[in-house]
């Protein structure tokens, strides 16, 4: 074989194995072995005044918002943040959770209380973010908000600007 063509065949090889394994399936390999994640602390209950409307890109009888004063980016690299989802007949839940772009998992850590506190998850653990109905939310966010591929957002400023600023999904460049 041409030893000019072999790198080119992997690549393409390695292009197409990419292409055929869906994105909201995970990273089948993580990107750092000896990622640890970091304390988590509960952010205060959210405010009316501090929720963000986020468009989850398919027709849903819920509104979906995320609190801007719950966002942040740890220095393990999980984007927590608060999402509040309400049905057009009153009811609301409350969420505290996690994404972790390089891995394409999700995590819900507490569930919001009406007196404001929160509610631990007792089977709490990192998941795939699959884009069906119930997850739908955190793939809209992971893929149109947060993440740039396993790429999350540097700190809070620069989540915060990702949220206030979709990623257009016409615009093919990805570019905000």
């Amino acid at each position: 074989m041409n030893p000019f063509l072999a790198p080119c065949l992997r690549a393409g090889v390695a292009a197409l194995v990419a292409l055929a394994v869906p994105a909201s399936a995970g990273l089948l390999l993580d990107a750092d072995p000896d990622w640890k994640e970091g304390e988590v602390t509960m952010p205060a209950a959210p405010r009316e005044a501090a929720l963000r409307a986020i468009d989850i890109g398919t027709p849903s009888p819920n509104d979906f918002f995320v609190d801007e004063e719950s966002v942040g980016v740890g220095a393990d690299g999980v984007v927590r943040y608060t999402l509040v989802v309400r049905a057009r007949g009153g009811a609301e839940n409350i969420s505290f959770e996690g994404i972790r772009c390089a891995t394409g998992e999700r995590r819900i850590y507490a569930s919001g209380r009406k007196d404001g506190a929160w509610a631990p998850l007792r089977n709490s653990a990192w998941q795939p973010i699959v884009d069906n109905g119930y997850n739908r939310p955190r793939a809209a966010l992971a893929r149109d908000y947060f993440c740039d591929g396993p790429a999350g957002p540097r700190d809070r400023e620069h989540a915060l600007r990702l949220l206030r600023q979709p990623r257009d999904p016409s615009n093919s460049s990805g570019v905000h």
